[in-house]
């Protein structure tokens, strides 16, 4: 169980922590990012942009580099898409802990992610920060964007379901971006789940969000399961019309996205936005809501103790 310094696909400052199951791999020369995450030696289920890997861009360009970023909500042309192109500073807190971070000059944001491994589990603690090293307050709220490897499927639970005449009241939204077609093929409107396909043969891009009140999504790919816990503030204000969680797909890879409450960060100011992942394997790729119902809820209720959150998730982050 240790942290090393690797070259990972041509990016010779990268960091590689990981434990008896599980690998990470963040890069110091862009970022801060996570760019590799899997069982050891196997296969990433992070998507990596092959026409820019082991590259930083050009002064005041940004790039698709993909893995796991810290952006901030709402997206902007101008603020979201800031270059992350300049060395990461690495703090190597402890065997399991490794803290990568940057500042962005134009907006005057420091980002940060916190990387700690489970001594013997195959799972994951991140925790994103956003610092304003600026002198105005900035209203912004924490993002997190997995971009996951081609093949798979999403898996995002809706609120507890209810009957009629007794539930009178709406316990959930959904959220639809202008060139999303709710009749693609990709999608799965289910009673209990939502579900999105990545299909490689389909360049169109779709985009959703829900208020997720589980506390969870999921990413089915070749018989493996990654599983994101992240919480919900139900007294908060959260963007894209209440969303906690988006999904983003196109021909080349499909985002897994948890989002933190809007804050008005004021100068010298931090917030936080923390994720758990879980790795596990033996788990088929649904097709239907019934192979949700037996195949991933079970995963799921696994991946839980697995990270020790059996509770409620809320509580536990």
């Amino acid at each position: 169980m240790s942290i090393e310094r690797i070259n990972y696909r041509g990016w010779p400052n990268a960091w590689r922590i990981f434990n008896q199951t599980i690998e990470l791999v963040v890069t110091g020369d862009v970022g801060p990012r996570i760019i590799h995450a899997s069982f050891i030696g196997e296969e990433n289920h992070l998507h990596v942009a092959a026409e820019t890997a082991g590259k930083t861009s050009p002064e005041g360009v940004w790039y698709p580099y993909g893995g796991h970023r810290l952006w901030l909500a709402p997206e902007d042309r101008q603020r979201t898409y800031q270059p992350d192109n300049e060395e990461v500073e690495i703090d190597k807190r402890s065997v399991l802990c490794l803290n990568a971070r940057a500042c962005e000059r134009m907006t005057g944001l420091r980002k940060e992610m916190e990387v700690r491994l489970y001594a013997d589990e195959p799972c994951a603690l991140i925790t994103h920060r956003l610092r304003n090293t600026g002198l105005w307050p900035v209203t912004l709220g924490p993002w997190s964007i997995t971009q996951m490897a081609a093949g798979g499927t999403v898996i995002a639970p809706l609120p507890p379901r209810g009957d009629q005449p007794s539930n009178l009241l709406p316990t959930g939204i959904v959220a639809i971006w202008p060139y999303t077609n709710m009749a693609d093929p990709r999608f799965t409107w289910g009673h209990k789940c939502i579900i999105l396909r990545q299909d490689s043969s389909r360049r169109d891009p779709l985009k959703f969000g829900i208020r997720c009140t589980e506390g969870w999504a999921a990413y089915a790919r070749n018989q493996q399961l990654f599983v994101k816990f992240f919480s919900l503030n139900p007294t908060a204000t959260y963007p894209d019309m209440g969303c906690n969680f988006e999904s983003f797909v196109n021909g080349e890879m499909l985002e897994v996205e948890s989002m933190g409450p809007m804050t008005l960060l004021e100068p010298g100011a931090t917030v936080e936005h923390v994720e758990r992942w879980v790795l596990l394997r033996d788990v088929q790729q649904p097709n239907s809501e019934s192979d949700v119902e037996s195949m991933i809820y079970p995963a799921i209720d696994l991946a839980k103790r697995r990270a020790g959150m059996e509770g409620d998730v809320d509580e536990l982050m």
